[in-house]
């Protein structure tokens, strides 16, 4: 029983207009909707390109569009639908907790990064060359 109420109240949220919790986590439900819809309409695209190019234009530029629309949105009532839309908000909340680096504090620390791979590139590189030596002398390698 639990169920059916569900599905229906999420068809109920699929065509309903409403913006729910319209002051809360506005941006990451905002990116989140534009990344779906973005998702979407690019798949449409490469199905005109793709599996739709060998059709007339009506069929080729019509369904990608009826797609696209479609996928913009189901993406907007996404967004909007309570569950997903608690989850983004709560996102957001614990996003503006997080303490993020300096730009001074990031930039030395990406070089450190960097510099520690190279360093590392040249340490397996050499034990590369020495196990090749050794191995090429015993003949076990034939190169």
């Amino acid at each position: 029983m639990a169920k059916s109420n569900t599905r229906t109240a999420f068809w109920g949220e699929l065509f309903a207009v409403r913006i729910y919790k319209q002051s809360q986590g506005r941006i990451t439900r905002q990116l989140t909707g534009l990344a779906l819809a973005a998702i979407v309409i690019l798949g449409a695209w490469s199905a005109s390109l793709g599996p739709l190019s060998s059709y007339d234009t009506p069929i080729r530029t019509g369904v990608p569009v009826a797609i696209s629309l479609v996928g913009v949105w189901v993406a907007f009532r996404l967004v909007n639908y309570p569950p997903f839309a608690d989850f983004l908000i709560s996102v957001e909340g614990e996003m503006d907790k997080v303490s993020w680096a300096s730009w001074p504090e990031l930039y030395r620390a990406t070089i450190v990064v960097i510099l520690t791979m190279v360093f590392l590139g040249a340490v397996l590189y050499a034990y590369d060359l020495i196990w090749y030596n050794i191995l090429s002398a015993l003949r076990v390698l034939r190169v």
